[in-house]
């Protein structure tokens, strides 16, 4: 069983930072791909970094270049550094990790970015 604990979500200005980091359960965390995705209010679920078990790291076009994706094995950790953040990454930011098929998610963490 996976479980998926998120944390460090919460209010900040425009051009501010958030660090929000994943904590896992389970065996063998360094063998998985780890992600954050994000839902915004009325819209999908988006994509908005990945990690793979080999250490490379994918991200959306809209976050490129402001928001970086790591992970520690050690840990069972995987942390979304954001920099200058806009109004516009508002969303619940959610960990995910897949495993034999199955998607695992956390219960999601409530950025707030304020203009």
């Amino acid at each position: 069983q996976v479980q998926l604990v998120e944390s460090g979500g919460g209010l900040v200005q425009a051009g501010g930072s958030l660090r929000l980091s994943c904590a896992a359960s389970g065996r063998n965390f360094g063998s998985y791909a780890m992600g954050w995705f994000r839902q915004a209010p009325g819209k999908q679920r988006e994509l908005v970094a990945i990690v793979t078990s080999g250490g490379y790291t994918n991200y959306a076009d809209s976050v490129k270049g402001r928001f970086t994706i790591s992970r520690d094995n050690a840990k069972n950790t995987v942390d979304l550094q954001m920099n200058s953040l806009e109004p516009e990454d508002t969303a619940v930011y959610y960990c995910n990790l897949v495993k034999s098929g199955v998607n695992y998610w956390g219960s999601g963490t409530l950025v707030t970015v304020s203009s």
